[in-house]
């Protein structure tokens, strides 16, 4: 029988009238990274939170290692190490003085301390850094304070909710490397995102969720080979009259054999269609046809923000029409 690092089955949690999980079930496999992908308010910090202990579920089980987080909240926190998405660093500790704070806490010897504040001070580029006090850092470097943190005591699974939320391109690539570190050490790491790239470059499994409902779950590479389809993208001009005439387009465009189906969002319309040659041609002559203002248009393989729309009926920022 398999011992997953995470195991949720049936997690419901309601904050009044507002059901934040209506029931998901799910599995992480040891030493992978898993993504929860979702917008804000879909539930994914409520799931890290029951699993990390901070929140009680109102029905459903969940488990660390087969550790039951209600039953046994002590012996799961021993395995865990949880960042959240807000900056929780102290402005006026060091990042040794944090490190040996967290370290306290686990109740790690002396020796294992300095090894491990050693390491992690190298392993998040913080090298240099040890005696500076929090306050004088930018975002990025006090998120990779977090992590070090949440590292100290070796969790065998890492939580971290946005891990890159705020923070610039290139510091959001050191987090992502640092991230695909800790995998090849071994440790389990759970990522909250809304970001398609952060899942697409970090994850060997997602979970779609929305609403509270796991809409869909498995590896990036088959959730988009399971669409069979490519994505034709139309983006006109913002005028009321063009947005008739993009409605008009999407009428014309559902019509055609090839079309699988579409989805308007402001003045975008996405058309999926069959891997077929002349999709373009056809798209562009129905264009034509009804004399449509095209501002630019893209031809392109599903990515897991089509794949998101697919399962879920709207984008992953906003709730754009669908049909299809």
């Amino acid at each position: 029988m398999s011992n997953p690092a995470v195991r949720i089955d049936e997690l419901q949690k309601n904050y009044g009238p507002i059901v934040a999980l209506a029931g998901i079930s799910l599995e992480v496999d040891k030493g992978k990274i898993f993504g929860l992908l979702g917008p804000n308010g879909a539930g994914k910090t409520t799931t890290v939170r029951i699993l990390a202990t901070l929140a009680r579920p109102d029905r459903g089980r969940a488990e660390i290692s087969g550790i039951d987080v209600v039953r046994d909240p002590i012996g799961v926190r021993r395995l865990i190490g949880y960042v959240p998405q807000e900056l929780t660093v102290d402005p006026y500790l060091t990042v040794r003085e944090h490190l040996n704070y967290y370290a306290d806490l686990y109740h790690l010897s002396t020796a294992a301390r300095e090894a491990r504040v050693r390491d992690l001070i190298a392993l998040t580029g913080l090298t240099g850094q040890e005696d500076r006090r929090a306050r004088h850092f930018s975002g990025g470097m006090k998120k990779k304070l977090d992590l070090a943190c949440g590292l100290i005591h070796r969790p065998a699974v890492l939580f971290l909710d946005e891990p890159s939320l705020g923070l610039d391109v290139h510091v959001r690539r050191e987090v992502w490397s640092y991230i695909l570190k800790l995998r090849e050490e071994g440790t389990t790491v759970f990522l909250c995102t809304n970001y398609m790239d952060e899942a697409e470059r970090l994850c060997d499994d997602v979970a779609i969720i929305d609403k509270g409902r796991i809409a869909a779950i498995g590896s990036p590479g088959a959730l988009r080979s399971q669409l069979k389809r490519d994505v034709i993208s139309i983006e006109i001009s913002g005028s009321d009259a063009n947005q008739q005439r993009l409605e008009n387009l999407e009428r014309a465009v559902s019509r055609l054999g090839i079309v699988k189906g579409t989805v308007k969002d402001g003045t975008q319309l996405r058309i999926y269609v069959a891997s077929d040659e002349s999709a373009l041609p056809q798209i562009l002559q129905a264009a034509t046809a009804l004399t449509i203002p095209i501002h630019s248009i893209t031809h392109s393989r599903p990515g897991l923000d089509e794949v998101f729309l697919q399962h879920t009926g709207h984008p992953l920022a906003d709730g754009g029409e669908r049909h299809g």
